[in-house]
């Protein structure tokens, strides 16, 4: 039995499926941890794998080139260095498990298994893995770890059951996404279990971004009265060193550590559609990014974000004039292009139009235009993309907010939806935000990158002569906390008319919510940002007989 155990939090960005590269960074963390005395090295839920694996797990070739990963990790802990806790989906008697698995002196040296599996959103993970039965404490080098993945510790059972089982210490590996606010609501939850067990608790978190996830790390330790003791940096990867002695009484107690504080509100936002971007990006090899740079306030931050992710000589913008566009709109994209340092592009869209035009005439004939010939310029910018992405490789960043997104007014053209889950008035406090911070890791320049006259201007489409967006829509501010309370809290129409909110107009929005869900569910994956995000976690049908609040 040891009276001091050195654990490391290994806070690493794992991509899904890509197994060798996840365990080159299992073998980089334990060679760091080693050079710091660290005694064990702890990993992320699911680390060998990627998190979350979907179905891919499903496929026992897959589950097989696991399981070979795994077993040549754990032979090369015959060496004396530190043990290592890993995440796998594991086979045991025929049951798939989400486990986590111990490996020391050349070995597993033992398994334990996730008990209360995610069953909602984008982890579905009662469809894929069997729930594990209450855990016991895995002996380390003569200390007693309770081991409980991620959600076991949402409620007191599973500590509680390894608190009386002997555990000494809690060790939490976990896939916790972003979304604002999730920082608190870990460390209170994580507190709850240490009051209740008298017992410390280490939680290790994954960092990065996957499909429409962003992981954003934070990782922390707790002493066995509820302080914290050790926080990894948010949206990084990191090495978080504990060190940690027993006491006279026999309780263990954090005797070395560092404390770095997380980003809060507008900034880790910004640093989650940055990581988003980059992730998605790096991942899928992609060499760059297109984006159609209109001189609004959207598409303006979309770029910002873009060049902090990749840097600005792997974001080519493009402006596509139609005879609708303002001169000033073309200043604002050429302004925004230049203060990046991105190379910008114009491909006027009159041509394209005009023959789309001709082409419908004789169908059309006799009707007005109506929004089709609005729709049409839409389509010629995306079409026009489409081609560039096809030529270049580039992946094309979707530009619309979630308010546009909503309501139907963003076109489903695109790769990757940097805004889908933010709101236009956030929006615009993200770029003044950036406007006046440089994000850590930042790829951009430092000051001003969105122009102040696209923060002041109202926000317009051009599809059509001197047309605004609050021609057919009322004040974001207005429109925003609406879309707000229909969409994030579910509120009724007495509700919303509580918050001083028209009945008619909310009706109307409710109805266009309805009209666009089609639309929707055809645009591209974005990273999440909100409880209540605009991915397979909104499962409003496409085919229902209530579409009236009123």
């Amino acid at each position: 039995m040891t009276d001091r155990l050195s654990i490391a939090l290994a806070q690493t960005n794992p991509t899904v499926g890509n197994i060798d590269a996840n365990t080159d960074r299992i073998r980089a963390a334990r060679a760091e941890a080693a050079a710091r005395g660290a005694d064990l090295v702890v990993f992320p839920e699911l680390s060998v794998s990627g998190y979350p694996p979907e179905d891919l797990v499903l496929k026992p070739f897959f589950l097989d080139r696991v399981e070979a990963a795994v077993r040549a990790l754990a032979g090369e802990t015959v060496d004396g260095g530190p043990a290592l806790l890993v995440g796998a989906p594991w086979r045991e008697e025929g049951r798939l498990y989400n486990a986590v698995l111990l490996l020391d002196r050349g070995v597993i040296a033992a398994t334990r298994f996730k008990v209360d599996l995610s069953g909602s959103g984008v982890f579905d993970e009662t469809r894929l893995f069997a729930a594990g039965p209450p855990p016991g404490p895995v002996n380390l080098r003569g200390v007693r770890l309770g081991i409980p993945v991620c959600e076991d510790i949402r409620t007191p059972d599973v500590v509680e059951t390894l608190a009386e089982s002997g555990a000494e210490l809690i060790v939490v590996p976990n896939g916790s996404s972003f979304e604002t606010g999730k920082q608190d609501e870990r460390i209170q939850i994580a507190v709850h279990r240490v009051i209740e067990s008298g017992l410390p608790l280490l939680y290790v978190n994954q960092v990065g971004g996957q499909d429409e996830l962003i992981f954003d790390g934070g990782s922390f330790a707790l002493a066995a009265d509820g302080a914290l003791v050790a926080q990894a940096p948010s949206f990084a990867e990191h090495l978080l060193v504990t060190r940690w002695e027993r006491g006279a009484d026999e309780s263990w107690a954090c005797r070395e550590a560092e404390t770095i504080a997380p980003a809060e509100g507008l900034e880790a936002v910004y640093a989650a559609l940055v990581l988003g971007v980059r992730d998605h990006v790096n991942k899928n090899h992609v060499p760059g990014v297109l984006i159609g740079l209109s001189g609004g306030l959207d598409s303006a931050l979309t770029a910002a974000v873009a060049v902090d992710a990749l840097g600005a000589e792997r974001v080519h913008a493009v402006t596509m004039p139609s005879p609708h566009t303002a001169k000033g709109s073309l200043e604002d994209a050429a302004e925004t292009a230049e203060l990046l340092g991105c190379r910008l592009d114009r491909i006027p869209i009159a041509p394209a139009v005009k023959a789309f035009d001709s082409m419908l005439a004789p169908a059309l004939a006799g009707r007005e235009p109506g929004v089709a010939a609005e729709t049409l310029q839409a389509r010629a910018r995306d079409v026009t993309l489409m081609a560039l992405s096809d030529q270049f490789g580039a992946l094309v960043l979707a530009t619309g907010s979630k308010s546009e997104m909503l309501l139907g007014r963003a076109t489903p053209c695109g790769g990757y939806a940097v805004l889908k889950d933010v709101y236009r008035t956030t929006a615009g406090a993200l770029a003044r935000w950036r406007n006046a911070h440089v994000p850590a890791g930042a790829r951009g320049p430092a000051g001003r990158v969105v122009p102040e006259r696209v923060l002041a201007k109202a926000s317009a489409g051009e599809l059509g002569p001197g047309q605004t967006d609050r021609d057919a829509l009322p004040p974001y501010e207005l429109l925003d906390d609406l879309l707000e309370g229909l969409v994030e809290r579910d509120l009724g129409l007495a509700d919303l008319a509580g918050r001083g909110h028209d009945a008619e107009l909310v009706a109307r929005v409710w109805r266009m919510l309805h009209a666009a869900e089609r639309k929707r569910r055809q645009g591209p994956p974005g990273p999440r940002i909100a409880r209540r995000p605009l991915n397979r976690e909104r499962r409003h049908p496409i085919t229902s007989g209530f579409t009236d609040l009123a």
